[in-house]
């Protein structure tokens, strides 16, 4: 496991938590990433247009790739492992830097937008947007030699992302928020269909795919989920998200806290704030009597970016259920049944969800809304679990280990 502070870079043992190596760079690190093989490190120094890799199985070996008076936005590993790409300054050109033969390619035009970059699963392909002469493009490159593969136009008035489906076969391409376009693509360019739900509102807000590749799920500042079927490409249903739910057969977890049991000053705790931590204001769950209204945000209509729509998305590894929250109803996560098509369980917090994650390995649901717990959601129940630190301390992301068992929980700590 990685982690930096300041400049240092502490790689430890994700069972012992031993630090195994301290690299220190040249200035505040401010991205990290592991190359695919787990052999590599990078990390990025933005401001002062320098990217330091380390290896860790010859820690004396080290490489500095420092882009200059081109400056760096932005910087990631090739699928594999042994190439970075480096995003100069105004998005002018990609440069792409091999750790094996030091040789420089470069590639002109990228966009700037939030997903613009996008490998397939199995590493082979690289998808890129780009924009020239005021109109998008796709450039589909062959990762081992870096050849262009295919070059094409798109028909987005301002493209804002790409996604490959997971079997690599098909890539997503999305329009501004401001008109609602979802583009698919096959391998060798040709358009397979287009699809827009409506005209004349702000658009899509955020996509995920199945990871068996049958469904893609589109989330809009509508407030609803809309499932398109990988065989015609068509809406084979949409998810709503209301503020008040009156289905009988949807589970409403609602959380309550409880006051600890233990009195903390009979405890005879070598620390006492460990033991104020511990004990606690206290939360479990609830199953509350529908109908259930939840807590609803009227978003500020004059305001760029409201808080309104579908925000989060994410399929269980099992293709079983898909987890969504709806900006403006910002304490609730739903869980939907894929198989049957509807909406299985609300989980309805005290807090804001700032994050969730599934499980890689089964359907289990992890959240965090800011506070000192993590909640834990499966098709057997949920839990509120307190994290055993002391002092104050906000969960505002978290992690899951490629095993699935344990969680990294990224933490501020409060003076």
């Amino acid at each position: 496991m990685a982690s930096c502070v300041q400049y240092r870079l502490i790689i430890r043992d994700v069972n012992t938590l031993q630090i195994l190596q301290l690299y220190t760079c040249l200035d505040q690190i401010q991205y990290i990433e592991w190359s695919s093989d787990s052999l590599f490190i990078l990390c990025a120094m933005y401001k002062r247009g320098i990217v330091q890799v380390w290896s860790l199985e010859q820690p004396d070996w080290h490489c500095k790739i420092d882009e200059g008076s081109a400056g760096l936005v932005a910087s990631c590993w090739s699928p594999d492992g042994r190439h970075i790409l480096n995003t100069t300054e105004f998005h002018l050109r990609i440069t792409v830097w091999s750790l094996c033969t030091k040789s420089v390619s470069y590639i002109k035009y990228p966009k700037a937008c939030q997903q613009g970059i996008a490998f397939t699963k199995d590493g082979r392909y690289m998808a890129l947007a780009e924009r020239r002469d005021c109109k998008d493009f796709i450039s589909l490159f062959v990762c081992s030699d870096w050849q262009l593969l295919r070059h094409f136009d798109t028909e987005t008035q301002d493209l804002f992302g790409i996604e490959w489906a997971p079997n690599g076969c098909v890539l997503a391409v999305w329009d501004t928020c401001l008109e609602y376009k979802i583009l698919l693509y096959s391998l060798d360019g040709r358009l397979l269909s287009t699809y827009r739900a409506y005209e004349w509102s702000l658009g899509i807000k955020s996509i995920a795919w199945s990871p068996s590749s049958q469904f893609l799920a589109i989330g809009s500042y509508d407030e609803k989920v809309r499932i398109l079927n990988h065989v015609t490409w068509k809406k084979i249903t949409e998810f709503e998200h209301p503020a008040t739910i009156t289905n009988p057969k949807t589970i409403v977890y609602k959380e309550v806290e409880k006051s600890p049991s233990v009195e903390t000053e009979r405890l005879s705790f070598p620390r006492r704030a460990l033991a104020s931590s511990l004990f606690s204001t206290q939360s479990k769950y609830d199953i509350s009597q529908v109908p259930v209204s939840l807590q609803y945000v009227k978003p500020i209509a004059d305001r760029a970016n409201p808080k309104i729509g579908i925000g989060m998305l994410a399929f269980s590894p099992d293709n079983c259920f898909l987890a969504t929250k709806n900006d403006n109803i910002p304490n609730a996560v739903w869980i939907w049944d894929i198989q049957k098509l509807k909406l299985f369980v609300v989980l309805e917090q005290l807090g804001a969800i700032q994050s969730f994650q599934w499980d890689p390995r089964q359907p289990r649901l992890a959240i965090c809304t800011g506070n000192s717990k993590v909640y834990l959601w499966s098709p057997a129940g949920c839990v509120s679990v307190q994290v055993p630190m002391e002092g104050d301390f906000q969960i505002l992301s978290l992690c899951w280990h490629s095993s699935g068992d344990s969680v990294a929980l990224l933490i501020l700590r409060e003076n």
